[in-house]
């Protein structure tokens, strides 16, 4: 028999935490972009852990919008099932949330450099 002993609260910067690293952690990813934050990031001057990531969390279930940039030559439509399948399970299996939807914003193709 479980005993409640108390709340658990998970911070919203432990969700963006789990969502980046999961994204950034799937090849075909090259970074997040900025994306929605981008004028408010260049109004304050300031980039923080969160860039890329926006969380909204109602009644213990999580919503999540990831803007990331991507390799050239990746599946976008793939790669995108991918990221969502997998920010998902990561959310789910470590802090035990519900997640509603991922919803993915791919902002730009990294075009690799010619080294001359």
């Amino acid at each position: 028999m479980k005993e409640k002993l108390g709340k658990v609260i998970i911070a919203p910067g432990v969700l963006v935490t789990i969502a980046r690293l999961t994204t950034l952690s799937t090849p075909g990813v090259v970074r997040m972009s900025a994306g929605w934050t981008d004028s408010m990031g260049r109004l304050l001057r300031r980039r923080g852990p969160g860039d890329g990531v926006r969380i909204e969390v109602e009644d213990n279930t999580v919503s999540v919008d990831l803007y990331i940039v991507v390799e050239q030559d990746v599946n976008m439509l793939e790669l995108s099932q991918e990221i969502q399948a997998e920010v998902s399970r990561a959310i789910h299996d470590m802090v035990g949330m519900e997640v509603k939807e991922v919803n993915i914003h791919i902002q730009d193709v990294e075009i690799p450099r010619n080294e001359d």
